[in-house]
């Protein structure tokens, strides 16, 4: 197989779920390179990026511009020639067919009010043009590989599944000083994670935390959004309800072992990433069943209706007073997270790599 150019600029942005899988799948194939089951790979990235933690694959610099403008015109001349893979929902026009873009899902289609006016018109605009320019399209999840061939009008069959992993979540140590920073016992709390994104639903959990404050348990929401790309909207309301903001790795990872389960409200999920961390933790799941998250979760969580706050606070009513139901779901959840790896993962990206321009 030819030499891959990976698309860097997912270095120079703040980490949400699409960053996450950029990093984690650049780590596997880091692996796979290292044994010598991938071909070489060149990471780029503008100006003033370093990533020693990507070695053997250094960070090779490249052009004078940043953001779109450095990923629309710079990147296109540092990968001439070689199959270009682009992991973050973008990539440049002028690499025409010659490249591969991971797009994680629709939403800038289908639920138009989770983001600002300027985004979802420039990723509709942009990815139709990709779509049209005949770029490989990967996404990470069949719901997601629908959406999108119904949004950019391209055949299913011609968008590709990696699918995400979950052993990140126990790589670093747990730091449990964030349980007493916010005054959280184990098994004393619920938590929610997540931006304040409209599809992200947390204004749905208000009748959860009101239930859970009754019972001397709190509702402990971890996350934030970018303005510039997000349009706020629900957030954690409620007695008993806490916002704890951007949590690091490690202090997630105490989270989530720490937590009775957590509450999963999203209504539009490309795949669902905090369930399938949280399984991998062995924290049980409440869900709403919609998105992605029933295609990642399958019978290892509790699911309820998005639309019916009433489920939520059943399901939460269940977990709590069925006997040996948390344990149960813990020990599916771990189960179940198993399934999905990074390696795996990134050796379907790479099947799908090799078809381009083929």
């Amino acid at each position: 197989m030819r030499e891959i150019v990976v698309n860097g600029r997912f270095l120079t942005q703040a980490l949400t779920g699409v960053q996450r899988y950029a990093i984690e799948i650049t780590r596997a194939l880091a692996t796979l390179v290292a044994e010598g089951r991938a071909p070489p790979i060149r990471l780029v990235a503008p100006p003033g990026t370093v990533a020693p933690w990507l070695a053997p694959i250094p960070v090779e610099t490249t052009g004078s511009r940043h953001g779109q403008v450095w990923e629309q015109l710079d990147l296109p001349r540092a990968a001439r020639g070689r199959v270009l893979v682009s992991l973050g929902n973008t990539g440049p026009l002028l690499a025409g067919a010659k490249q591969l873009v991971v797009i994680h899902d629709a939403g800038a289609f289908d639920t138009p009010e989770s983001y600002s006016f300027a985004f979802r018109m420039w990723y509709r605009l942009l990815q139709s043009l990709l779509a049209r320019r005949k770029a490989r399209i990967v996404t990470v999840s069949a719901f997601s590989r629908g959406r999108i061939a119904a949004a950019l009008a391209v055949p299913e069959a011609l968008i590709a599944v990696t699918y995400e992993g979950g052993e990140h979540a126990l790589r670093e140590p747990a730091d449990p000083s964030i349980l007493s920073r916010h005054g959280l016992e184990p098994q004393r709390f619920v938590l929610a994670v997540g931006t304040r994104a409209a599809h992200k639903n947390l204004g749905a959990l208000a009748a959860a935390a009101r239930l859970l404050a009754a019972r001397g348990i709190t509702l402990a929401a971890a996350g934030a959004a970018d303005p510039a790309v997000f349009r706020p909207a629900g957030d954690v309301a409620g007695p008993g309800a806490i916002a704890l903001g951007r949590v690091s790795d490690a202090e997630l990872r105490a989270l989530y072992e720490a937590a009775l389960c957590l509450v999963f409200p999203s209504r539009y999920e490309g795949f669902g990433l905090p369930p399938l961390e949280a399984m991998a933790s062995g924290c049980p799941v409440i869900a709403a069943r919609a998105g992605a998250v029933p295609e990642v979760c399958g019978d290892a969580a509790l699911w309820f209706d998005p639309a019916i706050p009433e489920s939520l606070t059943a399901a939460l009513e269940r977990l709590l007073d069925e006997p040996g139901l948390a344990p149960a779901l813990r020990a599916a959840g771990k189960e179940r997270a198993a399934r999905f790896t990074w390696r795996a993962a990134a050796e379907r990206l790479l099947e799908a790599v090799a078809e381009v321009g083929a």
